[in-house]
Order: C-alpha cells, then structure tokens, then sequence
C-alpha cells in the first residue's frame, strides 16, 4: 500500500465503521442551531443526528460554517511535519469556502515543506457523492496506486457520480434560499415533492417535481434506471435524513426495478441536513456524465 494519508470533510456522511474501514481522516465542520455550535463528528459525539434533526422539526434552525484556512493549515501540518504526503478530498466548491480555504492552506504549506506533496480533489460532490469517493481513494490506494495516479482517477470519476436528492419539507428549501416563500406555501399545500441533482457545476438543482412522497420515490428510481451505468456491478448508497421508513421504501423501489451489487442505507449528517431538512431521502451511483446532462 502506498504510504500517503487521505482527508476528507464531515460532509461524507460515512459511518465511523466504514471511515475506520478505509483508514481517512475526517474533519469535522462546524453547525449552528438554536444558537448553539457544536462540531460534527462521523461519530456524532457532539450533538446525535436525532437530537439536530429533531430540533429542526420544532422549528429551530441551523447555519453551518466553512472548515478555515488556519483550522487546515494546523491539522495537516502535523502529518507533513511526520514525513506524510497527504490526498484531501474535498466537498464541491460551488457549495462552501471548505476547498479554497483547503488550497490556500496547502498552498502556504508546499512552501514550508517543499519535499512533501498535497493533492487536493475538488470533487463537485456532496453528502455520499463525497463519500463515495473517499472510498475509491483509499481502495486505489490499497491497490498500489500512486498518490498522483488516486487524484487522476478520482477527477476521471467525480461527474460520473449521481446525487438524486428529494425533500420533505419545502420550507427549509425556502430558509436556505433555494425557493422562493410563495413557491413554497404553494407546493407544501399541494403536496408538491422536488426532485433535485447534483449537477456538472457541484451545485444542488431543482429538475422536476411530483405530488406525493411515494411518487418521488419512484421518481428518484426512474432517474437511476435512465443513468446509471453498469448497475449490476455497482455498490449503491441511499441515505435518509431521520426517516428510516422511507429509506427502506427507497431501497426496495430501487431492488424491485434495479438489479445492483449491493445497497447501502447511511443518514444524512446536519451539514446537508441543515439546508434540505429532515425527511430528505437520496441515491447514490455511478452513471452518465453530469456535465452532458441537460434537464
């Protein structure tokens, strides 16, 4: 195995089982509710997924804030000052400062430590999108690969990687200043359920909508089953925000119609959650070019 240590964000949403699996690095970020910080772990040592989103449905609501240049600058000159080369993967940069504040610390750093090298992925990626790709990073790096070899084929791969996303509670969508409040009062009495993607740019975008939770469901589906590319070869993440039901409502729609390796069901974490809300649901896969995409 190749001897360079990986880093992703809190954004990754992986379980401390599988981040102990892949042997990465996470950092935590930082949420705001209630006017109380606190810092989110894989491990969710400071605040438990349902306690933040159980706050969320009482009506508080939540910020969250960008790892700073300094906070990186700090953490990743400690392995650079033990001789290690370090591979960060990166939630996208359309979403959060969390990757040019990442760079700018590297940057600052590679002239401190000129023998070291620091390889930053911009993955245009969120939540498991970013996950996903932290897995791919450390298997290549299992696999022998080149520090230098791992970025190339993460850039190779990061639009391939498919974020269908549904919510549902428009109001946080409204909150976060994704729709407007008449779109919103409107759909949430019509039962109005958006259909979002990631797109080529890593930016979170409204592409369709259906009435009614089990229609989005499907709809999320029909998505996967027109993009996806070798699904029978592929591992498949779903993740829920503290709604567990519908997740496995979305797993059985996706195993009914899909036949797929495997299928992973995780929970959203509070930095996605704190702007789709609890009640999210999404699919994760490999599939067609995002950027060749037009909706």
């Amino acid at each position: 195995m190749q001897n360079y240590k990986i880093f992703t964000d809190a954004t990754c949403d992986l379980t401390p089982q599988q981040v102990e699996e892949c042997d990465v690095r996470v950092m935590p970020m930082e949420v705001v509710i209630g006017g109380q910080s606190f810092l989110h772990y894989p491990d969710e040592r400071e605040m438990s997924l349902k306690e933040f989103y159980t706050r969320l449905r009482g009506g508080e609501t939540a910020t969250t804030v960008a790892i700073s240049m300094g906070t990186w600058e700090q953490v990743l000159e400690e392995d650079l000052k033990n001789g290690s080369d370090l591979l960060l993967v990166i939630f996208s940069s359309a979403l959060s400062s969390t990757y040019n504040n990442a760079k700018m610390a590297a940057d600052e750093l590679k002239e401190k430590y000129p023998e070291r090298k620091i390889v930053i992925v911009d993955t245009l990626c969120e939540s498991l999108g970013v996950g996903m790709l932290t897995r791919m990073a450390s298997k290549w790096r299992a696999e022998g690969k080149t520090i230098e070899e791992n970025a190339t084929l993460l850039e190779r791969i990061k639009l391939k990687i498919h974020h269908w996303f549904t919510v549902d509670d428009l109001g946080h969508l409204r909150r976060g200043g994704r729709i407007s409040m008449a779109t919103a009062i409107v759909g949430q009495a019509l039962g109005i359920k958006p259909i979002l993607h990631m797109d080529g740019e890593g930016r979170l975008v409204a592409v369709g909508k259906v009435r009614g939770r089990k229609h989005a469901i499907k709809e999320i589906i029909n998505r996967m089953e027109a993009l996806a590319e070798e699904p029978a070869n592929q591992d498949v993440f779903i993740i829920h925000a503290d709604c567990p039901e519908d997740g496995e409502a979305l797993r059985q729609e996706l195993l009914s119609r899909i036949p797929v390796k495997s299928v992973t069901i995780n929970q959203l974490g509070p930095l996605a959650g704190a702007h789709a809300g609890p009640g999210t649901l999404a699919v994760f896969f490999i599939g067609k070019h995002r950027a060749s995409l037009n909706f």
